[in-house]
């Protein structure tokens, strides 16, 4: 894929995202790589409202080469692509139901988003939720470091979640994918629920080579 369409595709990926209300304002930010560095979308824009040409770009060291200002939170896409090869692409939504489920105190930090679907387990994973840290503090890559590429999801506490994956469509639909789970868990809350069971995520695991 050259830059070229690499812009065009973030710039219709993150319109969608946005008319369906998966990012409000402007929250969220949305990184692809490319050959020589790293395409994402620039710090307090609006993913509804794009110009593919204003997009940031950082070369591999990490130095901003072109386009507007990138996101503070940088930091968190960086960490993704360093610890988990053949990372593609990061979406960072502050999509209502994730946060939600970010926010509530029982949340398990281990298995933020249990395995409700099938498809929860074949296109997320496993999602570590992290502690709380300000929007921008590069600590929030170092967590995301130190979980050494085990996860392709997190959920940033009181904030939102995060997902890497191969390109960017796959980014984009694990993260819809997320969403959509953790409003089954708010919608669920405090009634007996059936979950997966060990035995059924390892079968998905086994045939779709799914992350949990």
């Amino acid at each position: 894929m050259t830059e070229s369409q690499a812009r065009e595709d973030l710039t219709r990926f993150a319109k969608s995202l946005f008319d369906r209300g998966y990012s409000v304002g402007s929250s969220g930010n949305i990184s692809v790589a490319v050959e020589d560095g790293l395409l994402i979308t620039p710090t307090n824009s609006c993913l509804g409202f794009l110009d593919p040409a204003r997009i940031a770009k950082l070369d591999r060291a990490g130095r901003h080469v072109g386009g507007d200002k990138p996101s503070k939170e940088i930091f968190l896409h960086q960490a993704f692509y360093d610890t988990r090869p053949g990372t593609g692409a990061v979406v960072h939504l502050h999509s209502t139901y994730a946060t939600a489920v970010s926010c509530l105190a029982d949340t398990d930090p281990e298995d933020a988003i249990p395995p409700l679907t099938p498809y929860v387990v074949m296109r997320v994973g496993r999602v570590k939720l992290l502690p709380y840290v300000r929007p921008g503090d590069p600590r929030m890559g170092e967590m995301i470091r130190d979980l050494a590429g085990s996860h392709a999801a997190v959920l940033l506490a009181n904030h939102g979640p995060a997902v890497a994956a191969a390109d960017l469509a796959t980014a984009v639909f694990a993260a819809e994918e997320l969403e959509e789970t953790a409003k089954l868990v708010t919608l669920l809350k405090d009634r007996p629920t059936r979950h997966l069971d060990a035995a059924q995520v390892q079968e998905l695991v086994r045939v779709f080579g799914a992350g949990r």
